[in-house]
C-alpha cells in the first residue's frame, strides 16, 4: 500500500535542514534501496516535504515518518501521512 508522507518545516525548517540533510537523505535511500520509495523531495515555496513510500500498515509508515531525522531533529514541525492509491503514470503502459 502507498502513504503520503507530508513534513511541514518549522519556523528554523531551513537552518535545521542544512544540518539534518544528509542523514534525512541517507534515511530515505536506505527505504529507495528496498524499491519502497515512489518519490521524495522538497516543495520549493518553502513548505517542507513530500514523500511517497510503499508501507505494510499505516503504523509502518507513521513509524517511518516519526524516526526521519528532519521529525526527530525538529526540521518538520507537523507530518501528515495519508494512504494513497497512484492512478497514473500507468505501470503497464506500451509505447
Amino acid at each position: 500500500m502507498q502513504f503520503v508522507i507530508l513534513g511541514f518545516d518549522g519556523p528554523d525548517g531551513t537552518a535545521k535542514r542544512k544540518i539534518h540533510r544528509s542523514a534525512h537523505l541517507a534515511k530515505i535511500a536506505a527505504l529507495d534501496a528496498q524499491k519502497r520509495v515512489v518519490l521524495a523531495g522538497p516543495l520549493i515555496d518553502g513548505t517542507g516535504s513530500l514523500i511517497i513510500i510503499t508501507a505494510e500498515s499505516l503504523a509502518e509508515a507513521e513509524a517511518f515518518a516519526k524516526e526521519d531525522p528532519y521529525t526527530v531533529n525538529g526540521v518538520f514541525e507537523r507530518i501528515e501521512i495519508h494512504p494513497f492509491q497512484q492512478v497514473f503514470p500507468q505501470e503497464n503502459r506500451e509505447p
